[in-house]
């Protein structure tokens, strides 16, 4: 294994092909989180504490699976302390009562909602990079680092019927990649940005919360999707699926 420190809160590890099968161990060991899988992450943590000067998480921690079909995997930790769960938790809530009050209170319809939730989204990621660097966005002149945005991300729909509504609902010009997946009686919709802006895509992504429910938006669910799922329509999924 090939430990590197990326920074104070996150490290990688590189796993070979060889070392998997030393193991007996693959990707599906670290998403369904099995006993195997919990022994590898305990090794790779005090090799990271001998080799790179790692402080192992003292809470929690992300943990994202990329897939090197020809080499092997590279697993990335990253911390998670209990303020960032808090934060995360409060968005979200802010965001589910923001979209009550609009709709229930304002009447205002999904499009209009959804735009005003991407916005929310982008603002606050934004105001979350600049307090990262110990500024705020009135009086910092120093160049902000670009907030990392999601590059896809998968919604459930548990209908055909939701999922075709939602595309229905859709601007027919939106210019995303899209696929759809099917596992027993649930749907999977797969949408990426393509060449559609952040903000059409951040509108459309919130708007799948009005027919569904976000499923995922790493690359250890979509191979596992993509391992056990059955794929419906290879491309633009959207414009076939419309109504």
């Amino acid at each position: 294994m090939k430990i590197e420190r990326v920074d104070e809160k996150t490290v990688k590890c590189f796993i070979s092909n060889e070392e998997l099968e030393e193991y007996d161990i693959s990707y599906k060991d670290f998403v369904m989180r099995s006993d195997k899988a919990r022994e590898i992450v305990e090794e790779i943590m005090a090799q990271a504490v001998e080799e790179v000067d790692y402080k192992p998480p003292q809470f929690a921690f992300d943990l994202q699976i990329m897939m090197l079909p020809d080499q092997g995997m590279i697993l990335t930790f990253t911390e998670r302390t209990p303020e960032d769960i808090k934060n995360s938790a409060n968005l979200m809530n802010y965001l589910r009562e923001m979209r009550r009050i609009l709709k229930e209170k304002l009447g205002l319809d999904g499009s209009t909602i959804a735009g005003l939730l991407a916005q929310a989204m982008v603002t606050a990621a934004a105001g979350q990079a600049v307090a990262d660097q110990g500024g705020s966005a009135e009086n910092s002149r120093q160049p902000q680092a670009e907030v990392q945005k999601p590059r896809f991300a998968i919604f459930r729909f548990n209908t055909m019927r939701s999922l075709c509504e939602y595309a229905d609902a859709l601007p027919k010009n939106l210019r995303v990649i899209s696929r759809l997946y099917r596992d027993e009686d649930t749907y999977y919709l797969y949408l990426e940005r393509g060449g559609a802006s952040y903000e059409r895509y951040s509108r459309a992504s919130i708007q799948a919360l009005e027919f569904g429910e976000l499923y995922a938006a790493t690359e250890d669910k979509l191979v596992y999707l993509e391992e056990h799922g059955e794929c419906l329509i290879g491309e633009k999924a959207l414009a076939r699926l419309r109504l």
